[in-house]
């Protein structure tokens, strides 16, 4: 049986469900998609993107998972400040895994924790406000200045 579905989400778009019960600490998907430099994967983006939306994703070498390009799923998981989910990365792959149980039809959410070039211009932070509408809601898909 299939562990997850995409469908339109309440929070934002499409997201991704969860059509069992899911324990805590089982690994649900791998992000997927092309991995390529960043470089190459903003130049695409700038050309082909929407601004505020990415399904790029950041690898500890340097490099990226371009979704956009092969991808899977698990492109489509939301943003959460309190995730139900989290991605640990092995050997240059990108999987998903829950951090609690997660009930039949509960959306599956991670904290992007993106960063940006320019912290301090409204505008770009004004691109990745958040929705998730938990009560522990930072009011955006940015990561906290350490």
């Amino acid at each position: 049986m299939r562990r997850v579905i995409v469908r339109k989400s309440p929070v934002h778009g499409k997201g991704v469900f969860a059509m069992r019960p899911l324990a805590a600490g089982e690994r649900v998907l791998e992000y997927k998609g092309e991995i390529t430099a960043w470089r190459d994967a903003l130049r695409r983006h700038r050309r082909e993107g929407i601004a505020g939306h990415t399904f790029l994703f950041g690898l500890s070498d340097g490099r990226v998972i371009d979704g956009s390009r092969g991808g899977n799923s698990a492109r489509w998981l939301n943003h959460a400040c309190t995730p139900n989910c989290e991605t640990i990365e092995d050997d240059g792959r990108i999987f998903i895994y829950t951090l609690r149980p997660v009930d039949s039809g509960e959306e599956l959410f991670i904290d992007y924790l993106l960063a940006i070039d320019d912290a301090e211009d409204e505008e770009a932070r004004a691109q990745y406000g958040c929705a998730c509408a938990s009560p522990r809601c930072r009011r955006s898909m940015l990561a906290v200045a350490a």
